[in-house]
């Protein structure tokens, strides 16, 4: 008998507005193949290591080690994060295994508020085969599923078809277009994400772009590059989110975003690009 499938998911937040289209429940998935500087949830880049670093400060005591293994107690925990923000691996001990029909239940929880779900992370399409399984989960209730992506798998593979055709539609980071400013911003470069933004705009499966706009990025070879290769762009919004230090690493947070006029630049090229919307944040 083939083996169900679990997703590992870092925590799920019932309904929000910042995560596509309408109110949706938004389940961030745990693990992430890129690296990047301004990561606003850093605890989801890895997976735990089981080093116990955490265990000993956790007030509740919802933190043990059975096994070799660190163990969370969802029941006792009062959710204070002391354990991401001693953790030295970018990761969080507070992480469940859930299957499809286990997150049905938490969809069926939040309706009928919300219009779909958005998976996020971390990376959740590292964990694409499980993606589309819970997917079927949100159709089978009458709900939408849109996939947050860096866009680092290339999804014009025949292998990831499946999700591709079950995803209603993609929420697409564009981080650089110049591929030396992506890997230093990320550690990976983008020859993969062009590709996708291409691919998933051409099926007309893509529902928004993201561009989180940093002090000495060239966010103008990024609009020009979206310009010239995706297509349908007044079927895609643009969101346009200019870089705040909250949840960023220490070692991260001398960085700075542009000023205002520089944004209201950019805004108002986007804006003549034709987006079906331009959304500053």
């Amino acid at each position: 008998m083939k083996e169900e499938l679990r997703g590992l998911v870092n925590k799920i937040i019932p309904m929000s507005v910042v995560d596509g289209e309408g109110n949706r429940m938004a389940i961030f998935f745990q693990g992430c193949n890129f690296n990047c500087k301004y990561c606003h949830n850093p605890e989801t880049i890895n997976l735990c290591n089981h080093c116990g670093h955490c265990v000993a400060g956790c007030p509740s005591g919802a933190l043990s080690v059975e096994g070799g293994k660190v163990r969370w107690d969802w029941q006792k925990c009062i959710h204070c994060d002391r354990c991401i923000e001693v953790c030295p691996h970018n990761s969080s001990p507070k992480v469940r295994h859930y299957t499809a029909k286990e997150l049905g239940e938490e969809m069926e929880r939040a309706m009928p508020f919300i219009q779909g779900i958005t998976t996020s992370g971390g990376e959740c399409t590292l964990q694409w085969e499980f993606l589309v399984e819970l997917y079927e989960e949100a159709h089978r209730r009458g709900l939408t599923a849109f996939t947050d992506t860096n866009g680092s798998l290339d999804l014009s593979q025949e292998r990831y078809r499946p999700l591709v055709s079950a995803s209603d539609g993609f929420l697409l980071d564009v981080k650089a277009w110049d591929i030396e400013e992506h890997r230093a911003l990320t550690g990976r470069d983008n020859t993969v994400v062009l590709k996708n933004l291409s691919h998933l705009s051409h099926l007309g499966k893509i529902k928004e772009i993201r561009v989180v706009l940093l002090e000495g990025m060239d966010h103008g070879a990024i609009l020009r590059g979206i310009g010239e290769n995706a297509t349908g762009l007044e079927k895609i919004d643009l969101k346009l989110i200019s870089y705040r230090p909250f949840g960023v690493r220490k070692e991260y947070q001398y960085l700075r975003t542009i000023t205002p006029d520089e944004k209201a630049q950019l805004v108002e090229r986007a804006r003549n690009m034709g987006f079906h919307r331009v959304i500053p944040v």
